[in-house]
């Protein structure tokens, strides 16, 4: 399977849309609750600063999308955040790691300095496994920062990477 990461574009909305909210309804990982709709999505994706779309290219099918935007405003504003979706069955084919490699190459163009992720959970072991392989740097644990699908708590743990020499 080779993979392409290109700009969303309206065509991609209803796919998008699936594989976020399968991704929020777990319950697991995204801090979101609400789940979107064709409205709802189209500005969710179109307000980011780069929503990047992972497709296979041997059958044109999107396997998943990340989201680049603002961490913080003013002084902070060159720090982002992202997050990062991949459809339930496409996970473990490395889509996640091209997703969050462009996002690391695409995340400079627009001025970002320091991409930071605020709240990794604690036992998204592939996650964090990844951001280790690729330099992130944890900045300690938040206990019982994150409130899964299921009522129960899980820690957090907040990881940044410099994007400057």
């Amino acid at each position: 399977m080779m993979i392409q990461i290109r700009k969303f574009q309206k065509d991609d909305l209803k796919d998008a849309i699936k594989i976020w909210n399968e991704v929020v309804s777990e319950g697991i990982a995204f801090p979101q609750i609400d789940l979107l709709n064709e409205k709802g999505g189209f500005d969710f994706f179109t307000e980011q600063t780069y929503t990047g779309i992972a497709v296979n290219t041997d059958n044109n099918e999107i396997v998943g999308l990340y989201i680049l935007h603002p961490n913080n405003v003013g002084r902070c504003g060159h720090i982002c955040n992202a997050s990062y979706a991949v459809a339930s069955s496409q996970r473990g084919k490395q889509i996640g790691e091209a997703l969050v490699c462009h996002c690391i190459k695409e995340a400079p163009k627009h001025g970002y300095r320091i991409l930071q992720f605020n709240a990794v959970v604690a036992d998204n072991k592939a996650a964090l496994k990844l951001y280790h392989k690729l330099g992130f740097t944890p900045l300690g644990v938040i206990p019982e920062g994150f409130c899964k699908k299921d009522g129960t708590y899980e820690d957090i743990i907040p990881h940044f990477l410099s994007l400057h020499p």
